[in-house]
């Protein structure tokens, strides 16, 4: 089983077609089909079925798709590390971030660390919290930060991130003149969520059901920057991490504390064995005092 055979696979099951794949990789359709009878004669495995010169993947070939995904995304990786490397050499920084921490914490934190002036570059990787996990476990980034959602496990890890939810909607919104939001007053409103796979989304449902209350879900999503622009907009309110607020609050989003303490946390996750450079720990500790910031502005907010 060669991985030029397993290249082939992937560009057919990505492609849909044995002509698609054969221009996509600039070789003739014979020469494709001939690539995959080698790897089902090798896998012992029927990957496709032929019908009327079509292949049709099987349910061998979806389930091995899952894990060859796997292996070309390492490899990607790999690439990207070694462009990297030939542009900037080792004055640089990767870091893997879920959107949470991503989308707006970290360019204020970037902004504060100055990297002009260290002449530093930083890869700043936006991902989910499986593929931060995978970043750092293949010692693709120098860190990563991911939500609780995904176990740590196989690195070393410690909390980042351990806040109390808040309540989101637009001004103007009746909820907007309460001090704090009930679970009963969720029950009427038209409502945006994380995607239900997301962990303070289910800690959130499993408090709403022993308050015998039930969201009215409008739209769900991955990311609170998301959330938050279409809080803005009137679409519905939500329940979210405060520190997503922070560049919302000044143009027109109102926050409230939530009755129900349902916590959001972060995990800061390194390779064990792998020692943090200088510069990444100076950008940790610049990303500590940051986070002390904004969560003393949301906390100062809030009390209003």
């Amino acid at each position: 089983m060669s991985v030029r055979d397993i290249e082939v696979f992937r560009v057919v099951m990505n492609a849909g077609s044995t002509s698609k794949a054969a221009q996509v990789l600039g070789i003739s359709q014979p020469a494709i089909s001939q690539s995959i009878r080698k790897l089902e004669t090798s896998a012992g495995l029927q990957l496709f079925q032929r019908a009327h010169g079509r292949l049709i993947p099987t349910e061998e070939a979806q389930a091995l798709m899952i894990d060859v995904d796997r292996l070309f995304i390492g490899m990607d990786a790999i690439e990207h590390r070694i462009k990297s490397l030939r542009q900037f050499g080792t004055g640089r920084l990767a870091i893997a971030v879920h959107p949470l921490v991503g989308n707006a914490f970290m360019p204020r934190v970037l902004a504060e660390f100055d990297l002009m002036q260290r002449d530093i570059r930083v890869s700043l990787r936006v991902q989910s919290s499986r593929e931060v996990h995978q970043e750092v476990s293949a010692g693709l980034c120098d860190f990563g930060v991911m939500a609780d959602e995904m176990p740590a496990a196989g690195l070393e890890h410690s909390e980042f991130l351990n806040e109390r939810g808040v309540i989101a909607m637009p001004q103007g919104h009746p909820l907007a003149r309460k001090s704090c939001i009930s679970a009963r007053d969720l029950a009427n409103c038209e409502f945006i969520a994380l995607n239900p796979e997301d962990s303070s989304r289910r800690r959130l449902e499993v408090a709403l059901d022993s308050a015998q209350v039930a969201l009215n879900v409008r739209v769900e999503t991955a990311y609170l920057h998301t959330i938050c622009n279409l809080v803005l907009r009137g679409t519905g309110i939500a329940f979210i991490n405060p520190l997503a607020a922070i560049d919302f609050v000044g143009r027109g989003l109102v926050i409230r504390p939530f009755e129900l303490d349902i916590r959001t946390r972060s995990l800061l996750v390194f390779r064990p064995g792998k020692p943090l450079s200088d510069t990444a720990r100076q950008l940790l500790k610049v990303m500590r005092i940051q986070l002390a910031r904004d969560l003393e502005f949301t906390r100062s907010y809030l009390s209003q």
